[in-house]
């Protein structure tokens, strides 16, 4: 907990040399931070991630398939039910030190109406989705990018975080601890479970409908006729 850590911190001798460090380092990479924003581009997927730039490559076909399936059922049954904004890939997540574009997110309503036309920049979201890829699962997920974003999301209050795996085929769902402002693992679903997401209220589809067309029809026509 962040509290623990500060205590660790200050019992050091030379705590106080340490944090002016830690300023200088975060004051130059704030402007790094703000070269970044002024560089980046529609064409350009990157993030802003403790100070390095990191970017990212096109994805293989599952990857795109698995996005745009379960983009399809978010944001019909968000706008359906009014219940506030989904996005893709290239909407900024700005927090206190980085910069995300998550493959999907979900803010709510609250959040939703305050956005703005030539807003580039968006607050922790309720709901953050990450499709994972063959980069992906050799750089971010098994080493520090991923454990910096799991850390992060949590730390800024992202209520729901879902890990897509399209190769398994699986979902890992995970709910914010508010206690401990940490992720709780909530279920590890496959083919044939049923995800139930718990920050967009009745969204609850079958897992294959992320990863095959056909279900991903069915669900959608589902969903539609149960709003009619």
């Amino acid at each position: 907990m962040l509290e623990t850590r500060v205590a660790d911190l200050l019992e050091a001798p030379d705590a106080k040399l340490v944090i002016e460090r830690a300023q200088a380092i975060l004051a130059d990479e704030a402007q790094r931070r703000k070269s970044f924003r002024e560089w980046l581009r529609d064409d350009i997927k990157a993030e802003f991630i403790n100070g390095e730039v990191i970017m990212h490559s096109p994805v293989k076909r599952r990857h795109l398939d698995a996005t745009s399936n379960l983009l399809t059922l978010l944001r019909v049954y968000v706008h359906l039910y009014d219940l506030g904004a989904v996005d893709a890939e290239k909407a900024l997540v700005g927090l206190t030190r980085n910069d995300y574009e998550p493959d999907i997110c979900f803010w709510n309503s609250e959040t939703a109406s305050s956005f703005e036309d030539d807003q580039m920049e968006h607050p922790a979201p309720d709901l953050v989705v990450e499709i994972l890829s063959k980069s992906t699962t050799g750089r971010d997920r098994a080493t520090s990018v991923e454990e910096i974003k799991f850390e992060d999301y949590a730390a800024h209050g992202v209520r729901e975080y879902w890990i897509i795996d399209p190769v398994r085929k699986s979902v890992e769902q995970y709910q914010l601890d508010e206690p401990t402002m940490a992720f709780a693992s909530v279920a590890a679903l496959y083919l044939n479970d049923t995800l139930k997401a718990l920050t967009i209220s009745g969204f609850e589809i079958p897992v294959q409908a992320i990863f095959d067309k056909k279900t991903n029809l069915d669900t959608l026509q589902a969903l539609l006729k149960k709003s009619a």
